[in-house]
């Protein structure tokens, strides 16, 4: 897969992806990234790129002629790298907003799968909504709170990206146990343990240490429940109407719900 970040700071992607398990997916090719200097695509001496908003107001609003001749760059890049014509239509343009889809697992999944994409990375107040209209084809958010720029989301979705293309990880299996992952009926992973046995007077749960395999998985289940319901009952919920919930789950989550009331 190729991605095309369109930002104006190139440089803060350049330790990202000579670093970590992730690089593996940069340094074989399995993730192609290509940064694009919005600047370069600006008029003027000055290459300038925002100006002020319309209507006034604070802040400054990224112009939308630099960004569409960027995106047209990259278009035409791609399309003589396929050698086919049709590539320039195809790339999704992902702007990183608020207004985005809240970036999940399975929306991760679906784009390590993929082809790829151009990113754009938006800076200052905003970006002048003609461009957003006429190029942009998905918006991605990372939460409900604002960054100062795209950048650190862009970081985000290359690395769970990156860790997802076969290879990257020591174990194959490790993506499977992540949380989120349909293996796991998208609840939160359990806690883990490693040695020393006990810690500072606390030791480490009996179960894990029997070699009860069927023992290990049951207390791993049971506080996979627990946590999620805990602090995400809305994993629960949704586990449950995908009907990933077993009767032996269910049975454990009234367990849990009837000391919770007792207590």
């Amino acid at each position: 897969m190729r991605l095309d970040i369109i930002t104006l700071f190139p440089e803060l992607f350049a330790p990202f992806l000579a670093a970590g398990v992730t690089r593996r997916a940069f340094e074989s090719g399995q993730v192609q990234v290509k940064l694009w200097q919005l600047r370069d695509f600006a008029e003027g001496a000055y290459r300038r790129v925002d100006d002020r908003p319309f209507g006034g107001g604070p802040g400054m609003v990224m112009l939308a002629e630099p960004l569409a001749r960027c995106v047209q760059a990259i278009r035409t890049d791609r399309a003589d790298a396929a050698d086919q014509a049709d590539a320039r239509a195809e790339v999704p343009v992902v702007l990183f907003s608020p207004a985005g889809r809240k970036l999940d697992h399975g929306a991760v999944q679906q784009w390590a799968a993929s082809c790829g994409a151009i990113l754009v990375c938006g800076r200052y107040e905003g970006i002048d909504q003609r461009f957003i209209d006429a190029c942009v084809t998905h918006q991605i958010s990372l939460g409900d709170f604002v960054l100062s720029g795209g950048e650190i989301a862009a970081l985000a979705l290359l690395d769970a990206v990156a860790r997802l293309q076969p290879g990257v990880l020591h174990d194959p299996a490790s993506s499977q146990l992540d949380s989120f992952n349909p293996a796991l009926q998208g609840l939160l992973d359990s806690p883990h343990y490693t040695r020393p046995e006990v810690w500072r007077g606390v030791p480490a749960p009996p179960p894990l240490l029997s070699g009860h395999h069927a023992h290990i998985e049951r207390w791993r289940r049971e506080h996979s429940l627990t946590l999620t319901a805990t602090e995400r009952p809305d994993l629960i919920a949704s586990a449950r109407a995908q009907g990933w919930l077993t009767a032996g789950d269910e049975v454990y989550l009234r367990g849990l719900n009837a000391a919770a009331k007792r207590a």
